[in-house]
């Protein structure tokens, strides 16, 4: 089944929703950090002097659709799901208009958030932006619209350049509205956006008008810092916040792990200047200028929330289950491990995560370490897994560059439950990803042998003269909701810790794994490390 982008079915579907919509929008599109920066523009929001009533609109949902849609920080009650979907499923199905079920999806929010006469609702773009479902909210809505990182991604329905996907995604600028540019890994992303926006007849602004930059922790301003003992888990970035015309910075502690998580923090501080000093953004009641103090949005940075994207997770791992009795084969206890899990789906963003595992590692000293990853992958030509893979299994020869004498080494490769109603997303077999993982890390290995004979490696299923990696393949196949293949993954990770030893789960290569990890939290009566993560 194919994507097919229109506005055409979506506009037809507003105009016959019982009130129109009217709601102050802030609309983000963008290839990676588009999620992280509605999260921190929307919680900076909630937190102003007096609070705004925030609506706020992501896409893929993590665990349901309640939670793509949140009010006030939180995901919807399922009565006001239930009845706003029920009021734009027989619109349609009694106008037959045909609408995807994306495009259904997004009449759910726009609807709820009319009804709950929210403050500001703050939109982020599914795929693209020209064509996107969300781009159907009418010009007088629009309070900002953003443009965070581009980078090759859904080359098949974008375009095949990123000059091409960069004109789908700034095609969401409005007439007479400010549109903020984020800091770029491809500069002439800049150039073209600014193209697309005066076209459109938009002002174009570069987010780093505000200036965001990382400083040292300060024991009386931050608090204690954390253990330096084991694997170092950092639990927020101190950074100092310059605005325009202000010569005093703003302090504030960012719970959103990475370097590019700093750059994503410019592009909300970009937003926010954008709602207090351009005249467009001036609408009663709202105040942004006075509300949005520097404590105020100190606090809001603090307080943000983004599950799945670097997120620090310890967890207690039960024994393995007896099939016929349905309980454990044995009297040991949980086990503890701490994983980091990211959606990480493409390229850039592999990159990008790979790079903060790198320099956590790093930081943690220089004794043995099991390093187990946990993975699975979208079927999304023309990307190839080998591509999203590379950066992440990468860590292991900057660790031994840094010193690390020992790392062993695991990879656990999974399918992930695909999302209902969406058939046209399929996962990458972890049959067909074995062969990739063997060679990316015996070519590593082999290049390696001589030069770092301390290395030590176990192999749990040996192939060929490959050495150097355990593998786990689990069953290439999953029906939702399922999340036995985690669970036995986590628990394959967990009993390759060595006394002594530190450990470390990376779970990633895509969102739709992080959801059935966070399932299986449910199962296991560990929910709170979902939303109480950081």
């Amino acid at each position: 089944m194919s994507i097919d982008l229109s506005l055409e079915r979506i506009s037809k579907l507003l105009n016959h929703l019982p009130v129109p919509y009217t709601r102050p929008t802030i609309h983000v599109a963008g290839t990676n950090g588009k999620g992280s920066v509605c999260a921190l523009v929307s919680s900076i929001l909630s937190a102003a002097s007096p609070p705004l009533v925030v609506g706020r609109f992501n896409s893929p949902h993590l665990l349901s659709p309640l939670d793509g849609i949140s009010v006030g920080g939180k995901p919807i009650d399922k009565d006001t799901f239930m009845q706003a979907r029920g009021e734009v499923r027989r619109i349609n199905d009694e106008k037959a208009f045909g609408a995807s079920m994306f495009e259904l999806y997004t009449c759910f929010a726009l609807l709820i958030f009319e009804r709950l006469k929210v403050d500001v609702v703050v939109l982020e773009v599914g795929m693209g932006g020209r064509l996107d479902a969300t781009n159907v909210v009418p010009d007088e809505c629009i309070l900002v619209s953003a443009l965070t990182s581009v980078d090759l991604d859904h080359q098949a329905i974008l375009g095949s350049t990123i000059e091409a996907i960069t004109r789908e995604k700034a095609a969401i600028a409005r007439p007479g509205k400010p549109f903020v540019i984020a800091p770029q890994v491809h500069p002439h992303v800049v150039d073209v956006a600014q193209s697309v926006v005066k076209s459109s007849g938009g002002e174009s602004a570069i987010a780093l008008t505000s200036t965001v930059s990382t400083v040292e922790w300060d024991t009386h301003l931050d608090g204690p810092i954390s253990p330096t003992e084991g694997i170092r888990v950092p639990l927020f970035q101190p950074v100092h916040i310059f605005r325009p015309g202000r010569s005093d910075p703003i302090r504030a502690l960012l719970p959103l792990q990475g370097e590019h998580q700093v750059d994503n923090l410019r592009s909300a501080m970009g937003i926010i200047s954008a709602l207090q000093t351009h005249p467009s953004c001036e609408r009663p009641g709202l105040n942004f200028q006075q509300r949005l103090t520097p404590d105020s949005i100190s606090r809001g940075i603090r307080a943000t929330r983004w599950p799945g994207r670097l997120s620090y997770h310890t967890i207690s791992v039960p024994p393995a289950v007896n099939d016929t009795s349905n309980t454990s084969t044995s009297q040991e206890p949980d086990t503890q491990i701490l994983v980091l899990a990211d959606g990480a789906h493409n390229p850039a963003a592999a990159t990008a995560v790979g790079a903060y595992i790198s320099s956590v590692l790093e930081k943690s000293g220089s004794g043995p370490l099991t390093l187990t990853y946990i993975l699975a992958l979208s079927h999304s030509p023309p990307k190839t897994p080998e591509q999203t893979l590379k950066p992440l299994l990468a860590v292991r020869d900057s660790l031994r560059l840094a010193g690390r004498r020992e790392v062993r080494l695991g990879v656990a490769l999974l399918p992930f439950t695909p999302p209902l109603n969406m058939p046209w997303i399929k996962f990458v077999p972890p049959a067909d990803m074995r062969p990739v993982v063997q060679a990316l890390l015996s070519s590593d290995a082999d290049a390696d042998a001589e030069a770092d004979a301390d290395v030590r490696v176990e192999v749990l299923e040996s192939s060929s003269d490959f050495s150097g990696l355990e593998t786990v393949v689990a069953p290439a196949h999953a029906e939702p909701p399922r999340t036995e293949h985690v669970e036995e993954a986590l628990r394959w990770a967990a009993g390759r810790r060595r006394e002594g030893e530190d450990a470390f789960v990376v779970l990633s290569g895509s969102l739709y794994l992080v959801a059935d990890f966070y399932r299986l939290l449910e199962k296991l009566g560990q929910a709170r490390e979902i939303w109480g993560a950081n």
